[in-house]
């Protein structure tokens, strides 16, 4: 389970980011969109790591979110 960021990108798609995943990044038409292409994006990330015999990022602390 890893913590993803979604907001709306400039061209209309919806983009999704791990932060414990540096340059984990995808992105979709819809919400249900870009977190499915961000789960395959997250399984693909960690089997390269795993492959390449490099450590996977232990995951965030909860994220706070706050506007200023």
């Amino acid at each position: 389970m890893r913590q993803v960021i979604i907001y709306p990108g400039e061209d209309g798609y919806f983009v999704v980011e791990c932060p414990s995943l540096p340059g984990c990044i995808s992105q979709g038409k819809t919400e249900e969109e870009a977190l499915a292409n961000i789960k395959d994006a997250i399984e693909g990330y960690i089997r390269a790591l795993e492959q390449d015999g490099l450590p996977v990022p232990e995951e965030l602390p909860p994220i706070h979110l706050a506007e200023v």
